[in-house]
């Protein structure tokens, strides 16, 4: 073990030990939960910024998350960090036969994922968890991606559109629908109807990207980062012009729109 990671997991004992930290002692791993997914996120972000010294800040948030579950467990007697490396490098191995058994080579990266797949497959049906095709599709995942998840589980049973046209297809029946359900409730309150719908519109589209090969968090994350930067454009825009962006009318907003895109 490097000096740097065992002075981090002597750090993280230390925080909780009895004399340690209050916060850190009051922690469990049902606490730590939205600060693991926010780290996570937080890594993503670093990513698409392109910016190295933050990627580096960002994995070490995400390590130490890491290393106080495993501080939690190992409290409990359940296991400690170690042990999450020895499984996760087990893990590797066994999922990578071509290069640490005498398996044949994949051809291609399409070829490594479905080994990938195949191999995990076999690892829910041995601990008893394969019943489904869609077993260990965690349900704490974030919508949008559990739809893509569980679509492309589907495909691989062959439960799936042959082309993406198809896939493409199904978004148009489901909008279509979404229509039928608002115009049978002209009011703005979404009913139950149209709360289904949209959900199923939501799905086709998880599923349109999958098609796609299109990772369907990563377009909205980029789509909402575009929105952001249009608008922020409009405001400036209209500022520039001594006028309030939320005071003027659809129309003028929509020349503000179109205008930030023309400078892009």
């Amino acid at each position: 073990m490097s000096d740097a990671l065992g002075e981090l997991l002597t750090i993280m004992a230390r925080l909780r030990a009895a004399d340690g930290c209050p916060w850190d002692r009051e922690q469990t791993f049902a606490t730590l939960v939205p600060y693991t997914i926010e780290e996570a996120y937080e890594v993503a972000a670093a990513v698409e910024a392109g910016d190295s010294g933050q990627l580096r800040d960002e994995l070490g948030d995400l390590l130490l998350q890491v290393v106080f579950h495993a501080q939690i467990a190992s409290e409990a007697g359940q296991f400690d960090f170690e042990a999450v490396a020895a499984a996760i490098a087990a893990k590797l191995a066994r999922r990578h036969p071509h290069v640490f058994a005498a398996a044949d080579a994949p051809q291609t990266s399409r070829d490594q994922l479905a080994v990938w797949e195949d191999i995990k497959a076999g690892e829910r049906r041995a601990s008893g968890n394969g019943a489904s095709h869609l077993d260990g599709v965690p349900l704490a995942l974030p919508a949008l991606l559990r739809a893509e998840k569980l679509s492309k589980r589907a495909a691989r049973a062959g439960f799936d559109f042959d082309v993406a046209a198809e896939a493409g297809d199904k978004v148009d029946e489901e909008l279509a629908e979404v229509r039928e359900a608002i115009a049978a409730n002209p009011g703005e309150t979404a009913t139950a109807a149209v709360f289904e719908e949209v959900g199923d519109l939501l799905f086709a589209v998880a599923n349109l990207a999958r098609k796609l090969g299109v990772d369907p968090e990563a377009a909205l994350r980029a789509a909402n980062g575009k929105f952001e930067r249009r608008f922020r454009g409009m405001e400036s825009l209209a500022a520039a012009d001594g006028r309030a962006f939320a005071d003027l009318g659809l129309v003028a907003q929509e020349r503000l729109w179109q205008a930030v895109k023309r400078g892009e």
